[in-house]
């Protein structure tokens, strides 16, 4: 179970012919979208190519400190795609969500490293790859919940100010939508749950049986990251609809500001 097969470069280059192959398909049935697969497939090559070099640098150096600033690194371009995808530019709002993706991802990572796994996995292969896939599905999860929240807000807008109106309070209005954007961001991980093991095998077990891991092995490992993916797309969300919908109405007046969501910095 130990012989790893390795891949040469020209082993490698010509996984790229199925792209050729896809480019083809899309020119004849005139799917607009060859430009789009090139440029992603070249940036994810790249992307992916120097990822590598710096994990190598970094496992080798065996340093918590350099874990700790590429940590940084994931974390910055975590908050960054969330914003590009919800266009949100409000900067207490970005403040909200910055500090449910750390608090929720270190809180997750921590309990993973030191409860689950032990104090050995205190080391850069364990660390970096585990964040990662935590803040990968958070990020999505987020993206989701949080356009699901803006745009359900955005268009009941009569409804909130009518209800706000009668004397409806903020928390009663709001909890609804929140609700719903919660669900909306956590069930595509739930989801994956449901079919793996019986209509594929998921990434990180793969990989590991792919390095030469027994698969009861890797399937433990597998089970115990995708309850702390889930976990922590949970409990980001929640911090971050939570506090965000507290700072959409006045404690004191009971008025719900939707601006900050809907125009992004034009109030501030």
């Amino acid at each position: 179970m130990n012989n790893v097969v390795n891949i040469n470069i020209y082993q490698f280059l010509l996984i790229y012919l199925l792209l050729v192959i896809l480019i083809a398909i899309f020119k004849i049935i005139k799917i607009d979208k060859t430009k789009i697969l090139i440029i992603s497939s070249l940036r994810m090559t790249i992307q992916l190519f120097i990822t590598g070099l710096l994990l190598t640098y970094i496992f080798k150096a065996d340093n918590l400190l350099l874990t700790f600033l590429y940590m940084l690194v994931i974390i910055f371009f975590t908050i960054f795609n969330i914003k590009n995808r919800t266009k949100i530019t409000n900067k207490k709002i970005l403040i909200i969500i910055t500090s449910g993706v750390i608090i929720a991802g270190f809180s997750i990572l921590i309990y993973f490293i030191l409860v689950v796994l032990g104090k050995q996995a205190i080391t850069p292969q364990y660390i970096i790859p585990i964040f990662g896939m935590l803040m990968g599905n958070t990020m999505t999860g987020i993206s989701l919940a949080l356009k699901t929240y803006i745009n359900q807000l955005k268009n009941q807008t009569n409804t909130i100010n009518v209800l706000t109106g009668i004397g409806i309070t903020p928390q009663k209005i709001l909890f609804p939508y929140l609700k719903e954007a919660l669900e909306t961001g956590i069930m595509p991980t739930i989801t994956s749950m449901l079919g793996m093991g019986v209509v594929s095998l998921p990434g990180m077990m793969t990989g590991q049986i792919l390095a030469g891991i027994i698969p009861t092995t890797a399937i433990l490992y597998q089970i115990a990251i995708m309850i702390a993916i889930t976990t922590v797309v949970c409990l980001a969300n929640i911090f971050i609809l939570y506090f965000i919908s507290k700072s959409l109405y006045d404690k004191h007046t009971y008025l719900i500001n939707l601006d900050c969501l809907m125009n992004g910095n034009r109030n501030e």
